[in-house]
């Protein structure tokens, strides 16, 4: 009789929803996570003000040198003294990049993983997205299309909260929000003025993880609305964005049927080749080094894009001496990330006498995709959309230098404002860009390193340099001045912490690794429910699609389970 009914993976937004789905479905779940606890009562640093931290909060030159290199080096606005719990440390959890390569893979191991951290952007992905593959026939054609996963992002959406506003964008379908943040007069500004010129493009709220009329249910678990300090990435003790620390993971213990185990590192999954059928996960003990063995009647996979194709190709057997579930070949491979590294920022005036209350989270405004919407019209495949916002210019964001009387006049004077865009592009899947086992290195647990191998293709370069001129003439049409176009220079691949692909979904076994469901063709009572199943990266911020997915598929093997199936 196996332990449980259901394994996790991995407890960060994927694991967490998929947690919540199957718990509340009656069965007994057990989630390994890998890295320890956290407690927000204790970890989290929301309410420590900078001053109270060495060196006003920043991790001082030498520490990051040695320890987060890449942590840093990727998402610097994140990483202070404070909150540098949430990041691992790189030279703990090394990975090697192939010759002549480069990839930035940002992590947080511990209770509710990376969603502790994201920047908490959330949009759905469209029937454009979903056909894209079919379309152009670059990669596989999704096997679903809008309308099978629309209900999910309804659910997901309706527990979670979103802040943000409808728009009836065909490319760009709306969610179940809540009152969006409003924009600022300069942005309102922006907006007229580019929308006047430029018809097909939109300027809208960002659509954010953020509660602003919370409903019972979230209300019931001890969740608030949005206090809007922007100290989000150090932890919410309002529990007002979504985690899986603040929803899934307390909503999946409510009812009674959660157990979860910290400081458990997965080494492989076992498969019995009489069943065809995974029988539990193996792990090593983080801190102990204890070795222990979990059975269930299902295995849900979601210690993250990366990290759970390792997983797979070091589950070995006389059936899978490839790895588990890669009669295709196709674990590891079509790595992607959405790109960056293109925009423009400007000055807008007249707004010199206004000023703005509060610290609004996560950013102004987003520019949803415009370009190959009815066909293709530009040099590139696909598309890309906007983020960015506005804010006075005067005391810089309120990080100019200086003490005393002089310093605080400076900070009551707004200035002129800024308005800022930046691109976010999508990645073409690519067979060649992948994750391997790295042959002979190995972490100090004695499970190999990851090997990355993920390089962008001409049309990444070519959609980025199309985005710049577009961002300026976005600002030009808005009457700004001193209009400045970012340099050109793409974020490395995996620093957007967008990674996805490496197991993904198709129709047929031959060439993809998971089904419709996200479950794989080769072994029924196995899932796939993180960044691992995209077919296709498109180019809104991916995370609520993941949850959308966990959901639907934790429902169907629930379904299974029940009938007997599994």
């Amino acid at each position: 009789m196996a332990d449980f009914d259901a394994i996790v993976v991995g407890s960060g937004m994927s694991g967490g929803m998929s947690a919540k789905e199957l718990a509340e479905r009656g069965l007994k779940v057990l989630v390994l996570e890998r890295g320890p606890e956290i407690i927000p009562e204790r970890d989290y640093v929301d309410n420590l003000a900078p001053w109270e931290s060495p060196n006003l909060d920043s991790v001082a030159q030498d520490e990051i040198a040695e320890h987060y290199p890449k942590q840093y080096g990727g998402v610097a606005y994140a990483i202070k003294e404070s909150n540098k719990h949430f990041w691992v440390k790189d030279d703990e959890h090394p990975y090697e990049e192939a010759e002549g390569t480069s990839y930035d893979w940002l992590r947080g191991y511990h209770t509710g993983g990376r969603s502790i951290m994201w920047s908490r952007q959330v949009y759905r992905l469209s029937d454009l997205d979903f056909n894209a593959n079919k379309t152009d026939g670059h990669g596989i054609d999704w096997p679903i299309r809008y309308e099978d996963i629309e209900p999910w992002y309804q659910k997901v959406e309706t527990f979670i909260g979103i802040a943000g506003s409808a728009e009836g964008l065909p490319q760009l379908p709306d969610s179940v929000f809540q009152p969006a943040f409003e924009l600022t007069d300069a942005e309102k500004a922006l907006k007229a003025k580019v929308e006047t010129t430029f018809p097909e493009r939109n300027i809208i709220p960002a659509r954010i993880a953020h509660l602003t009329d919370a409903t019972d249910e979230q209300k019931e678990l001890g969740r608030s609305n949005c206090q809007v300090r922007n100290r989000c990435h150090f932890g919410c003790s309002f529990k007002a964005y979504f985690s899986s620390l603040n929803a899934t993971l307390p909503a999946a213990e409510r009812t009674g049927n959660l157990t979860m185990v910290h400081n458990a590192i997965v080494n492989s999954l076992e498969y019995d080749a009489q069943t065809n059928r995974v029988t539990g996960v193996r792990i090593v003990d983080a801190e102990s080094n204890e070795k222990r063995f979990y059975t269930a009647k299902v295995v849900f996979l979601n210690a993250s894009t990366i990290a759970s194709a390792m997983i797979l190709l070091q589950s070995t057997s006389e059936t899978y001496p490839n790895g588990l579930v890669n009669r295709s070949d196709q674990v590891g491979r079509n790595l992607m990330d959405h790109v960056s590294g293109a925009g423009a920022v400007g000055l807008m005036s007249g707004f010199d006498n206004q000023k703005v209350f509060g610290r609004r989270p996560s950013g102004g405004i987003y520019i949803p995709r415009y370009a190959n919407l009815n066909g293709q019209d530009k040099p590139y495949l696909r598309g890309f959309g906007f983020q960015g916002g506005s804010s006075p210019l005067g005391n810089a964001g309120g990080q100019i230098a200086g003490i005393g009387r002089n310093f605080k006049e400076a900070h009551k004077n707004p200035g002129p404002w800024r308005v800022n865009i930046g691109a976010f592009g999508e990645q073409l899947p690519n067979s060649e860009n992948r994750v391997t086992l790295h042959p002979s290195k190995r972490d100090r647990w004695g499970n190999p390193l990851a090997l990355l191998n993920v390089t962008y293709s001409d049309n990444e370069h070519t959609m980025l340099q199309e985005a710049s001129k577009d961002a300026v003439a976005m600002l030009e049409a808005a009457g700004c001045t001193n209009i400045t176009a970012n340099e050109v220079s793409l974020t490395k691949p995996g620093n957007r912490i967008h990674e996805m692909g490496s197991a993904r979904m198709g129709r047929d076994p031959a060439n993809s690794v998971l089904n419709q469901w996200c479950q794989a063709h080769d072994v029924p009572n196995l899932f796939i429910t993180d960044g691992s199943f995209m077919a296709s990266s498109a180019c809104q911020n991916p995370s609520l699609t993941y949850m959308a997915f966990s959901a639907r598929a934790a429902h169907y093997a629930a379904d299974l389970i029940a009938d007997g199936t599994l």
